[in-house]
Parts: structure tokens; sequence; C-alpha cells
């Protein structure tokens, strides 16, 4: 007889079990990973929804495959939403992630062997963005710029330097652990005397940007890719974005066929609900309360002796830099793990240490702020993390911080029945 109908629980208890611990490992720690978030029910029920049954090769209503009369209008909800979202007049959903989606521009616009510049990983960019351990780093000549080492902030006399010197065929901004606002104009201005094409990744951004809490590269750049997590609270997945509708064409087959086969539906419809989330008028509440709750997180932190790169912040993410304790990341980590706080260690701008153990521990403050904590909570956290790490070998105040987890973990919870 067929098991199509039976339940996970019924089917497969071993797999079913290790997801009910993981629902409880989310309700009980406090989600500081700067590229997570909790997306909403309606996200997932599209998610795990019978889309996934269906393949659907090509653009809506030009398959490769029958079938496709609904998949096709739920695809094209995700694009037009995506459209008025971000003002934007063309968009692909279909990239699996933002590293897929950004492989897709690189097939577009360059050729291996070509040049680009991007910001040097330590200091905040994207492995993606020309790592040597990446693609991006392997096919094509790399060059980096970094921050001041001052200011730990973006110096564009310095970047406009390097780009001259460099002349690299495709510039890109958008970074994974830089806490400042992003001077798109400016790169664009740079791009354009130096003949480079601009991409902007906005992963991390993305939901600051649909709320205008942080500019938008849309009329700068010539191409923008995303996440559709973090701070957009979608699924796990990427989009490619362009106001060129000509590039737009090239990128569509740079997705499929180029890089990517099938794209999955019911991501899709779960990309589609999210964009529909964020263009109601409480996300803009949601982004505001995300870079208020950072700015409460950073500041206190300070307080406490424990010093933050570039001095605060402007979006969601708070990068501490723990040479001011003496502190390594990677023992930072660990110590915040154990009493049920999620962060990861992260490199600092001219970190000394490698990357495997790091000078710094990336927060963010999207996750968190989706469970409905305010900036009076991200000071409670922001002292336990201090109390933490500033007496890591007391075991009465490490008891003491775990306590304190669990109780802001109960007064602000989670999923409940999932």
């Amino acid at each position: 007889m067929s098991k199509i109908t039976s339940s996970l629980e019924s089917i497969d208890k071993e797999i079913y079990g290790l997801i009910s611990k993981e629902s409880i490992r989310q309700e009980t720690h406090l989600e500081l990973i700067a590229s997570e978030n909790f997306a909403s029910q309606a996200v997932m029920n599209a998610q795990g929804s019978l889309l996934t049954n269906k393949y659907a090769e090509g653009l809506p209503n030009k398959r490769y495959y029958g079938g496709c009369e609904f998949i096709d209008s739920i695809e094209q909800l995700a694009i037009d939403r995506a459209k008025r979202l971000f003002q934007s007049k063309w968009v692909n959903v279909q990239p699996h992630s933002g590293a897929q989606a950004n492989f897709s521009v690189f097939l577009t616009l360059l050729k291996p062997g070509d040049t680009i510049l991007g910001m040097d990983l330590s200091h905040g960019g994207h492995l993606t963005h020309g790592s040597p351990v990446n693609v991006s780093g392997k096919w094509f000549k790399a060059f980096h710029y970094g921050v001041d080492p001052i200011s730990q902030q973006l110096d564009m006399k310095a970047i406009r330097q390097i780009a001259l010197e460099s002349k690299p065929k495709l510039i890109i901004c958008g970074y994974s652990a830089y806490p400042r606002v992003i001077d798109f104009e400016g790169f664009r201005s740079i791009a354009k005397e130096v003949g480079a094409f601009l991409l902007a990744d906005m992963a991390h951004i993305a939901g600051l940007v649909a709320s205008g809490i942080h500019p938008s590269p849309m009329d700068f750049c010539d191409v923008v890719t995303t996440t559709t997590h973090k701070t957009l609270r979608g699924p796990r997945g990427g989009m490619i974005l362009s106001n060129n509708l000509e590039l737009g064409k090239k990128l569509d087959k740079s997705v499929f066929p180029g890089t990517q086969g099938g794209p999955l539906e019911h991501v899709i419809a779960a990309k589609a609900v999210a964009f529909g989330e964020a263009l109601q008028p409480e996300f803009a509440l949601y982004s505001r309360a995300i870079v208020s709750n950072a700015k409460s997180l950073s500041k206190r932190l300070q307080e406490r002796g424990i010093e933050v790169v570039s001095k605060g912040t402007d979006n969601h993410i708070v990068l501490l830099d723990l040479r001011s304790i003496g502190m390594t990341g990677k023992k930072a980590d660990l110590l915040v793990s154990e009493v049920n706080i999620t962060a990861n260690k992260n490199t600092v701008p001219f970190d000394p240490e490698s990357p495997f153990v790091t000078s710094g521990l990336r927060l963010g403050t999207a996750a968190l702020t989706t469970r409905g904590f305010d900036n009076q909570a991200f000071v409670e956290v922001a002292d336990i993390i201090a109390d933490r790490l500033l007496n890591s070998q007391d075991e009465i105040i490490k008891s003491q911080c775990k306590e304190k987890v669990l109780k802001l973990c109960s007064n602000f919870p989670l999923y409940k029945n999932i």
C-alpha cells in the first residue's frame, strides 16, 4: 500500500524527531546570526506545498513542460510583486541562492580572465565577490578594496584609485559584514569613469531597501542581486533585478539554461508570499525596528567596554571587535553558544587572526526583531553577551546568563503548534 499520504511522524520518526529538536532549539535560543531570520507561517506553508512536485523549466508562459498554467501565475505574481517592492523593470526570481544569482551575473557580463573589483572578505565582503577559494576568484582576476583603517568605513577616494589602477570590467558593492550605509551613487560614478559594469549584492539589506530605510541601488547599478531571506524575511533563495530590459533578457538565459535546471516553484511561491508581506505597511515598521534595535545593541555593548567595528551601525549588523577585550571570535562564539545565544565568529578589518579563529563576532537583529524584541530587550541581550564574555570563567554568571536567555525566549515566543 502506498505511503504517500502518511504523516512525517508516522513514516520517518528519526527525521521528525530531529525537526522537533530543531524547533525547540529555535524557541529556546537567541538567534543573532545576521544572515538568518524567521519566515512566517504563510511563507513556510507555501514552501512546504505540493508545488514541489512540478517541473517548470523556462519562464512563465515559455515552459518546456506542460501543466504549468497555475505555476505560471504563481511565478508571475512573484515577479510582479518584486518589481513593485524594489521599483525594478525586470526581475528573475528563479536563482536557488544569492551565490547562484551572482554566478548568473558573472556568466552574463564576464569571460574567464576578466578583472573584477570587490570588497576584501576580511573587511566585510563575500566569498562570491572574488575570494580565491570561490569560483569568482578562480576564474576571474580579482582585486579588492577595504575600509579606512581609522574610520573602518568605505573610503570612496581610495576605492576610486584602486579602480583606476586595476581597470575592472565589473565592480561589486554590497556586503556580508559592513554595518554602514552604502553609497551606490558614488560607486556608479567610479564605474562610469573606468567603464565597468556595477553589481550591487544587497542580500543583507534587501528588506531595509524595500522599506526605504536604506538607499536603493536600483537607479545606480546595472544589475542587483539578493537573497530572499535575511532582512527580507522570506524563504532561502535568490533573485536578480535590473532596470535594463535588454540585459534582463541575457540574464534570464544565464539563469536557465546557463547555471540552473528547473526552478523550485514551491520556493518561488514562498518568495511571492514574502514579497506580498513586505509590501504591507507593517513591514516598514519592522524594518525600522531592526535598525533601532541594532543601534541599541551596539550602544550598550560599547558602554560595557566591547568595541564595535566603525563605532556603530546603520543597518542590522553589529560587528564586535574582540581585540578590545583580548579575545578571539572562535572563543566568543563558543562562550555565547553555551548560554543559548547563536552568533558567528567573523573577521574584522585588518584582522591578525586566521578566518578559522578571527577577532570578531558578528551579530544581527533581524531574527529577534521578528520575535518582537524591542530596544529594552536588546539592551538586556547586550548585557548578557557582555556578562558572558567579560566573565568567561565564572560558572555562576554563566548559569545566570542562560537563565536570562530562557526567560527572554519565554517572553517573546516564536512559533506555536507548528
